[in-house]
């Protein structure tokens, strides 16, 4: 009997001790699994850099393959392939632009040179300021307007989505928004608006000192009848807030924050800024265009950029429609003003706590050092530059400058 006890505790001490042994082998294993994946770096977060949006990143093996082996790290400066992948997603982007301010501005002229000649022909007592007159007032070219930009907006950004291999749904997979956020959001680009507008005040009085001028939009008189002023408020409250916020916060901002969120803030801005054409709306746009790349990076999405440029979009065409006077206007510009400086206050707090992503050695030498080595980019920045001084000078765009010149070459 005390034999068969002495077996049966023995058995029972082997077992806890081979039970001691798997669980102790299990443990070992999730801890050099554990120290694997410490080892291997976030492919969202490559640069470890904490004041960036993490889960606005795309994964960065795409541009550094060597990133998935265990302990490999981003060098401070960029190898050759690195570049080159990197400078490709740039390029894209380079592209996009291009594409997109060329043909703007040559299917506008196309169309408008089209109709008009087709309303000579039916008109040919009508000299050209006569059918020019009534083509903006009538509602053609507000509708040319909104067809051409549908068309670049909306088509280049695919193109450059689908070039970058970048889902069209990754684009508003919106995170951490309300309705209270979109009420300060727009109330802070209200005061961003008013703010550009006493700026841009200010300019416009320096440049008339010298003869010049940068209210160079020729909107006066433009789509009076009822279906003009229809076509015009659905492109600018509808139709230019939900393109160009595909085209700008979601194609272009996610090309040019591949390696470097600042950067692309500030790229997409200055670009968004450009296209505008003028100095009073670049101003506006450059400085909205931070605030909608900021809150596009925080909510990873760019449907609150889309209500925040709805919001200014309609809120500048109801104030154009209804032109108030006297006392009325008296009302509401009070109003903007309580509401801007509300508008203040709310940026002045989203900005304390919300600032915009810094930029590490690392990533500082992937932004504008490499995307500025692109000529295609280069190249694009200085002819929008060129159109804008065109404008000013010569109250005419580039294209209207080249034009003219060929004409008189050919008639010399």
């Amino acid at each position: 009997m005390d034999e068969y006890i002495s077996q049966e505790q023995h058995r029972t001490e082997v077992a806890a001790l081979n039970h001691e042994i798997i669980r102790l082998t299990k443990k070992l294993e999730q801890n050099e699994k554990e120290h694997i994946q410490s080892a291997i770096p976030d492919k969202q977060d490559p640069f470890g850099n904490p004041t960036e949006y993490h889960e606005y990143n795309d994964d960065y093996t795409k541009i550094f393959p060597q990133l998935e082996a265990p302990g490999c790290r981003i060098p401070l400066e960029p190898g050759y392939e690195e570049r080159r992948r990197l400078k490709r997603f740039y390029k894209i982007g380079g592209w996009s632009i291009v594409i997109h301010f060329l043909a703007s501005q040559l299917i506008a002229t196309g169309i408008a040179a089209l109709i008009s000649l087709l309303l000579s022909g039916r008109n040919p007592d009508a000299d050209a300021d006569a059918i020019y007159t009534y083509m903006k007032s009538s509602s053609i070219l507000a509708a040319i307007t909104m067809i051409v930009y549908l068309i670049t907006n909306v088509g280049c950004a695919l193109i450059g989505l689908k070039l970058s291999k970048t889902s069209l749904s990754s684009l508003t997979r919106t995170r951490n928004f309300s309705f209270g956020t979109a009420v300060q959001y727009c109330l802070s680009a209200l005061f961003i608006w008013v703010i550009s507008g006493f700026i841009s005040v200010g300019i416009n009085d320096i440049f008339e000192k010298y003869g010049y001028s940068t209210d160079v939009m020729d909107t006066e008189g433009m789509a009076v009848t009822g279906t003009g002023i229809a076509i015009m408020a659905i492109y600018n409250c509808i139709v230019a807030p939900i393109t160009e916020e595909l085209f700008f916060r979601g194609m272009l901002l996610k090309i040019f924050s591949r390696a470097n969120q600042r950067f692309g803030v500030f790229a997409t801005a200055v670009f968004f800024g450009l296209a505008h054409g003028n100095i009073p709306q670049f101003l506006l746009a450059f400085s909205l265009g931070i605030l909608l790349a900021h809150i596009t990076l925080r909510h990873c999405s760019i449907i609150p950029s889309i209500i925040v440029h709805m919001f200014v979009n309609t809120l500048v065409m109801v104030i154009g429609l209804l032109e108030p006077e006297g006392s009325t206007m008296i009302i509401v510009t009070l109003i903007i003003q309580v509401a801007a400086a509300v508008g203040m206050l709310l940026l002045i707090s989203f900005c304390t706590h919300n600032r915009l992503p810094s930029t590490t050695p690392a990533q500082s030498r992937r932004g504008l050092s490499v995307a500025s080595n692109s000529l295609l980019i280069s190249l694009i920045f200085w002819i929008q530059v060129a159109n804008l001084i065109f404008l000013i000078i010569f109250n005419m765009n580039i294209f209207t400058c080249v034009t003219n010149l060929i004409d008189k070459f050919m008639n010399s």
